[in-house]
């Protein structure tokens, strides 16, 4: 496995036309049209991943990763998308589609659980271990530790493996159809949030 690190974007034709991609964010804080992007994570599930870094005056032109995030023959796979898919389209302008988030499928098939956090998830579905140590440190400064890039790597490195699991959970439990449904409704959903609606349950009586 290596992590590459990128300063703005990719390199055209980084990845094979058509292979899913693993995606993730990290930003100065939860709060996207206050906390700028900093860093975008991307992983086709071959064994290495690749970090693209934007600095704090980023006009974020990177027109290869807007491109692949944008491509409609890629599965995006993510681990709560709302959040990264506000993210996306807030500061590159794009709505990074199509999208299965393992959250979901994991609240849709590990009833059993209420544990649907990326380090249980990547514990139970892959055997392997993660460290979320460098989950809230500073990813806007002048240079990302190699603590900082490996926690950034682990956060897409699994989600292809744990794709393969949920998707068989979904199938034997009768949910497939209803979390394709969930997933083809999170970019709306991340757009609500940006409109102003991020607190509000739109279907609640109340």
């Amino acid at each position: 496995m290596t992590v590459h690190f990128y300063e703005e974007d990719i390199p055209e034709g980084l990845f094979a036309p058509g292979a899913s991609i693993a995606v993730d964010t990290e930003t100065m804080g939860l709060i996207t049209m206050r906390d700028r992007l900093c860093v975008v994570q991307l992983s086709d599930g071959s064994g290495d991943e690749h970090l693209v870094r934007f600095g704090p005056h980023s006009a974020y032109d990177a027109p290869n990763l807007r491109a692949l995030l944008a491509d409609p023959e890629r599965v995006k796979l993510y681990h709560f998308a709302r959040f990264d898919l506000a993210a996306i389209r807030f500061y590159l302008g794009v709505t990074a589609g199509p999208v299965y988030c393992t959250k979901i499928a994991s609240r849709l098939v590990r009833t059993y659980t209420d544990r649907h956090g990326l380090k249980d998830l990547v514990r139970e579905l892959t055997g392997n271990e993660i460290s979320k140590q460098q989950q809230s440190s500073d990813w806007g400064g002048p240079e990302l530790s190699d603590a900082q890039r490996e926690y950034a790597a682990s956060d897409v490195r699994y989600l292809h493996a744990m794709k393969v699991e949920l998707d068989k959970r979904l199938e034997r439990e009768g949910r497939t159809e209803l979390a394709q449904a969930c997933f083809d409704f999170l970019p709306f959903r991340a757009e609500l949030d940006l409109a102003g609606w991020p607190e509000v349950d739109l279907f609640a009586h109340i």
